[in-house]
């Protein structure tokens, strides 16, 4: 089969992972991969839901489980594509340097908040899941919403390396990347939570069998030490 051109777009906590992993399906199969990045949810321009509303099209989509449910019920995304490729879950960070606060107990995640005088959260999955369920359940929203700010379109750990925040959360897998940031991941229990990423092919993709060919690549064993 002659070389074929596959487009692939990624959210924020597959793209370390997908950077690597690209060339090695290329290298395999012959055929090349057109990478672009943006978050699971949002409106900001290079999000994915604004980029599928501008009519783009991609044959493999990788992001955020349930915003890949949202778009499989919108006929989006192929209903029998779904694929589940990790699981990420949820980190906190400072500036290396820093003193780096206890957010092991409820308590002490909710004073270490409460006393940061600016906060950064995604505003993928695990920022909504921040702002919409943690700060209201542990009685923080009010306070959040003066301090705290989403981040549209970048790391949160770039954020942090410009001195913009002081405390920043995102995927761990999102943080990981970033030099210079100290990576807190004993959050409590009741608050931590695992955020799985998943796969699937765009419904109007003319790639149809090449999509379901990197998507199987993606999900296999040997493509699962580099995701880790």
């Amino acid at each position: 089969m002659s070389n074929q051109t596959i487009s692939v777009i990624t959210s924020g906590a597959f793209a370390a992972a997908l950077k690597l992993l690209a060339p090695m399906y290329e290298k395999k199969s012959g055929h090349t991969v057109n990478l672009s990045f943006g978050s699971s949810m949002g409106t900001a321009p290079d999000s994915i839901p604004t980029r599928l509303s501008k009519g783009e099209v991609f044959d493999v989509l990788v992001l955020a489980g349930p915003a890949l449910d949202q778009f499989i019920q919108q006929g989006v995304i192929a209903s029998d594509s779904k694929v589940d490729l990790a699981g990420s879950r949820m980190a906190a960070a400072v500036r290396t340097g820093d003193a780096v606060p206890n957010l092991s107990t409820v308590e002490s995640f909710k004073q270490a908040l409460l006393d940061a005088p600016r906060v950064a959260y995604s505003a993928s999955a695990s920022g909504t899941y921040l702002s919409e369920e943690v700060f209201p359940k542990i009685g923080i929203a009010a306070q959040m919403a003066i301090s705290a700010k989403k981040i549209f379109g970048e790391r949160v750990g770039t954020i942090l390396m410009r001195n913009e925040t002081d405390l920043g959360f995102q995927q761990y897998s999102e943080l990981l990347p970033i030099a210079g940031i100290d990576i807190i991941r004993d959050l409590p229990a009741e608050i931590q939570k695992t955020f799985f990423f998943t796969a699937g092919i765009g419904a109007a993709s003319q790639q149809r069998t090449l999509a379901q060919d990197l998507i199987a690549f993606l999900a296999s064993e040997e493509a699962a030490p580099t995701i880790k």
